[in-house]
């Protein structure tokens, strides 16, 4: 299995390009079911997870064209409305599909996905927001089965009980092919959500109030192809900017912008680091002088980023002073605590909040990936730990982080992918 190595001690100069935003893109491809006629896609990153929602679409006859970052989805001729175990499993966003299929073939047969290293993550909200449009909905052997009235699904009233994304997604999809007005209450209002409807828009939907908390959208009968580039990755972005102020230097980041990460720039400028709009995109810096501990909280957007809290937490346990860290989305997103340890770090977690003092240097060690960003936070400690860090298990790095290696390299850091013939090899 493949490792990542990494010395410290190096600051980082120069430019990250950041991609795609993976988070983005999945539902962006699940969109393409709702059209008999061709989706364009550009900026889509290269990356597992993409590759994963490219099979499962294809199973359902999608044929899809991919060079580079552009991907062209034509889902004139759908073959199946089934999305099976084998290929949901691999990835919990494949429930994507099951809105779209329901509201333009009139049924959906898709398996549960898998459990989630992270925390509990139910699909309840996505088939209740269903029924709420008039679906029929059951659990069987596995499956969620959904069919639509006559085919058809009709518009509504969604109040979901507490903001997810994915659940937003789904029935914002699901609604664009419904009869008459849906209202989404208490949606989320990630930028993910914007970029969404702004493809549904390009492909003749009519929405109103993406990006609030309250989304209404006039169903059609059909709707078209269109050309849409999918949004910056306000995660790498703000995983690269915690990297700058782990190691130190001075770096660009470029093609994205700073209103995607304004939450959690602004905590990086309570801890002491420059962080700043420029043309093209973002420049974080951070001199000698370690950085302050600061109190974080994680929030659904526009708060802070709970899929930025381990990146964060590295950054505290190297700062000057200590930290309150609570996270309120996941109930075991702090796995990563016991590896960060392992290079002394100094954190103490009680509940739902962690306590980290931080200490002058890290020690580089052997650690294990949990889940992907606990994986990338590894990575960035070992920018800042004396000694060399090598990280295991980074299959989950390959689902978020597209040329994660290349990019660092690029600006100075000692880090090497060593594959997994010489990883046997060297033991």
């Amino acid at each position: 299995m493949d490792q990542i190595r990494v010395r410290g001690g190096r600051p980082l100069r120069g430019t990250i390009p950041i991609s795609g935003a993976k988070n983005a893109a999945l539902p962006l491809m699940a969109a393409s079911l709702l059209a008999g006629a061709p989706v364009r896609l550009t900026n889509v990153p290269d990356l597992a997870d993409i590759a994963s929602m490219t099979s499962l679409l294809r199973q359902h006859g999608v044929r899809i064209d991919r060079d580079a970052s552009d991907m062209t989805l034509d889902a004139a001729r759908i073959d199946s409305t089934t999305a099976p175990y084998d290929l949901v499993r691999k990835m919990r966003a494949s429930v994507l599909v099951l809105g779209p299929l329901v509201a333009r073939f009139g049924e959906a047969k898709v398996s549960l996905p898998g459990g989630c290293a992270i925390g509990n993550r139910p699909v309840d909200l996505h088939l209740k927001g269903l029924a709420d449009l008039g679906a029929e909905v059951k659990i069987e052997a596995g499956y969620v089965e959904a069919k639509a009235p006559k085919s058809r699904l009709r518009g509504g009233r969604v109040t979901f009980p507490f903001v997810s994304v994915g659940a937003t997604e789904n029935l914002l999809m699901a609604a664009t092919l419904a009869e008459g007005e849906t209202v989404l209450v208490n949606a989320a209002r990630e930028p993910e959500i914007v970029d969404l409807a702004k493809l549904l828009t390009a492909m003749g939907a009519e929405i109103e109030g993406a990006g609030t908390d309250t989304i209404h959208i006039q169903g059609k009968l059909e709707l078209g192809g269109a050309d849409h580039r999918v949004v910056a990755d306000r995660i790498e972005t703000g995983t690269y900017a915690m990297a700058a102020a782990i190691a130190g230097g001075d770096v660009i980041l470029a093609d994205t912008e700073l209103v995607l990460i304004d939450a959690a720039a602004e905590i990086l400028r309570q801890a002491g680091v420059t962080i700043e709009a420029v043309e093209g995109g973002i420049r974080v810096a951070r001199g000698k002088d370690p950085v302050l501990g600061v109190d974080m909280m994680t929030e659904p957007y526009p708060g802070f980023p709970t899929d930025l809290q381990a990146q964060f937490m590295t950054l505290m346990a190297v700062s000057r002073g200590a930290s309150m860290i609570t996270e309120t989305i996941f109930e075991n997103r702090f796995m990563h605590v016991p590896e960060l340890s392992r290079m002394g770090a100094n954190i103490n977690v009680h509940h739902a909040s962690a306590m980290v003092r931080g200490v002058e240097r890290l020690k580089g060690a052997q650690v294990m990936a949990t889940d992907l960003r606990a994986s990338v936070s590894l990575v960035l400690a070992g920018l800042a730990a004396e000694g060399e860090t090598v990280v295991n298990r980074i299959y989950h790095l390959d689902r978020g982080y597209e040329d994660l290696v290349g990019k660092l390299s690029a600006c100075g850091a000692d880090v090497a992918r060593v594959v997994a013939d010489r990883v046997a090899a060297e033991e």
